[in-house]
């Protein structure tokens, strides 16, 4: 995958983020690295290498759930960033 300022300003944006240049830069930079580390991953012959076991076999822990803590509805809108004053209001994000 090839970082560019295009993939930048599209992260940016899905992320709901406002960077500066130099933000953008230092961005850019870190993830090239972590692509390269993952590349770098990829090389490695994983063919006979037993999965992870852990000490303990059990499981989840399961226990029944519980009602508590909420908010009423003006509690709740209080506050939101965007709302209609009966339900929180979000940008469309499919086009």
């Amino acid at each position: 995958m090839q970082v560019n300022k295009e993939l930048i300003s599209r992260l940016e944006k899905l992320a709901r983020l406002q960077l500066t240049e130099s933000e953008r830069a230092k961005f850019a930079k870190d993830l090239t690295g972590i692509l390269e580390m993952v590349d770098k991953l990829r090389e490695l012959d994983t063919r006979g290498v037993e999965p992870l076991s852990y000490p303990t076999e059990s499981g989840l822990a399961w226990r029944e759930d519980q009602v508590g803590g909420q908010l009423n509805q003006a509690e709740a809108l209080k506050n939101a960033p965007q709302q209609d004053g009966q339900f929180f209001r979000a940008p469309k994000m499919i086009d």
